[in-house]
C-alpha cells in the first residue's frame, strides 16, 4: 500500500523559505516519478512539479518556476520541495503525489 508523510510547512514572511519533505514507503521508490501539489479551500488541486526516478529531470508549474526546486533521495524514500522567494500566494496544503495518491499534507502559510 503506498503511504505518503509530508512535513515541513508553516508559517513564513513573504520572501522566506521552506523545504518539505515527503517519506514514501509501500512501493519501489527509486523507480517512480513523484509529484507534488498544492490546495487552496475552495480551489482546484493545483499541479506544482513533478521529479523522475532517478532524479536528474524536473518539471516545474510557471508561476514556482525558478523559485522551487524539487529533489529526493533514494536511499531515505524522500522528495523535497525547497520553495524559496515566497509569496503569500504560495499560500496552500501542499501534497506529494505519486500516481493520484496523495498524504494528509502540510501547510504552508504565507503571510507578514
Amino acid at each position: 500500500e503506498i503511504h505518503l508523510v509530508e512535513s515541513g510547512g508553516g508559517l513564513v514572511q513573504p520572501g522566506g523559505s521552506l523545504r518539505l519533505s515527503c517519506v514514501a514507503s509501500g512501493f519501489d521508490f527509486s523507480s517512480a516519478a513523484m509529484g507534488w501539489y498544492r490546495q487552496v479551500p475552495g480551489k482546484r488541486l493545483e499541479w506544482v512539479g513533478s521529479i523522475n526516478g532517478v532524479g536528474n529531470g524536473t518539471k516545474y508549474f510557471p508561476s514556482v518556476k525558478g523559485r522551487f526546486t524539487i529533489s529526493r533521495d533514494n536511499a531515505k524514500n524522500t522528495v523535497y520541495l525547497q520553495m524559496n522567494s515566497l509569496q503569500v500566494e504560495d499560500t496552500a496544503l501542499y501534497f506529494c503525489d505519486r500516481a493520484g495518491r496523495r498524504g494528509q499534507g502540510t501547510q504552508v502559510t504565507v503571510s507578514s
